[in-house]
């Protein structure tokens, strides 16, 4: 039996028609950029955000740099981002000219510890920046609170968790903007890449459409230095059809999810998610813990199981960043996790017997 981490040929399979559809209606058009489709997804992603306005962009990480770009974050400001997330977060505060200040997670959800930012804030701090990590959201109130106190912007990276809720609210739409990717391995993915931004504040949607699209509204009339990071229409069409299947899809992860919580909670040394009482989580990605992490994953790959390490290098670790956070156990939470975490297969589509054969590696190996 081979387990792929992620199959998404069955996502096709499924909508075929559908999305053959879709297809056909943007070839037909002759519009390919900043078209109907495009204005058709970006007020259905806003509804499903609960947020005013949604921008369509090229990728998340454009998402996330023009959101900081639109509110006039530049050199010499500091972004208070988590040293356990995708280096992305990290190189949209760098493409601002901004500086990223990493706070640690709490050890227990793997996100944002809202605890620990009060101390990280200095008077060059802008904006704070969490991460709903795995398609968990993080504990928003609590950092709102922190960026109320301090007069600081909070920017939601909703990459990962397109459609959960906290305390009954959806992410996307609980800090002053979000930051979406829909790379096609996202809960909503597109078939490449693709990205947006979601928020209530008109002016900061108007720059972003600004800055998406060379710095113009008008073509040829360039108000600024823009950049040029269009979701295209035919990533707009297809989403649409995605997007009408995103909750159904999510609570088929779930359901995926139950099932591993209930035949794992017993197995010694393996540390399950956690989730509170307060989070609905999509489950992006089910994150365990083990100290032997190395060989439970080579156990499950000669099992042919795939599994991913999220994320093997801490940001402060890559070579993008070990220059400027080179002290020895500078984040140790983060470097613990980084040494520990394992991604088992999760995903709308994954078998029932896929996840039992996944399950019995995991107990066989730890009882022997």
């Amino acid at each position: 039996m081979k387990v792929p981490f992620l199959d998404l040929a069955p996502a096709y399979a499924e909508l075929r028609g559908a999305l053959d559809g879709a297809y056909r209606r943007v070839m037909e058009s002759g519009c390919f950029v900043l078209g109907r489709e495009l204005e058709a997804f970006e007020a259905e992603f806003a509804e499903l955000c609960g947020t005013k306005h949604c921008v369509g962009v090229g990728n998340g990480l454009d998402a996330l740099h023009l959101i900081l770009r639109a509110m006039g974050v530049g050199p010499g400001d500091e972004v208070i981002v988590p040293s356990n997330t995708f280096i992305a977060t990290w190189l949209a505060v760098c493409y601002a000219g901004a500086t990223p200040v990493p706070v640690e997670p709490d050890p227990r959800t793997f996100n944002l510890d809202p605890n620990l930012i009060d101390a990280a804030v200095t008077g060059r701090t802008r904006v704070i920046m969490p991460v709903h990590l795995y398609g968990q959201p993080a504990e928003m109130d609590a950092v709102m609170a922190v960026a109320e106190r301090h007069g600081l912007m909070v920017i939601e990276d909703n990459a990962q968790a397109q459609g959960a809720r906290y305390k009954g609210r959806r992410t996307g739409g609980l800090g002053h903007a979000a930051a979406t990717s829909f790379y096609p391995g996202k809960n909503l993915g597109a078939f490449g890449d693709g990205g947006a931004v979601t928020t209530n504040d008109h002016q900061l949607a108007e720059r972003v459409r600004l800055l998406r699209n060379y710095g113009s509204r008008v073509k040829y009339l360039n108000e600024e230095r823009g950049f040029n990071s269009r979701l295209d229409e035919l990533q707009a069409a297809l989403l649409r059809v995605k997007l009408e299947k995103l909750d159904e899809w999510n609570e088929r992860r779930k359901i995926a999810a139950a099932a591993y919580l209930q035949a794992m909670a017993k197995i010694p040394g393996l540390t399950l998610p956690f989730v509170p009482e307060w989070s609905d989580p999509v489950w992006h990605l089910f994150v365990v813990r083990h100290a032997q992490r190395d060989k439970l994953q080579s156990e499950l790959a000669s099992a042919n199981i795939g599994t991913l390490v999220h994320y093997p290098v801490p940001p402060h670790r890559s070579g993008a960043f070990c220059a400027e956070y080179s002290a020895p156990g500078f984040l140790p939470v983060a470097e613990r996790l980084a040494d520990s975490v394992l991604s088992l297969p999760i995903g709308p589509h994954i078998e029932q017997e896929h996840q039992l054969h996944v399950i019995n590696v995991i107990q066989s190996f730890s009882i022997g």
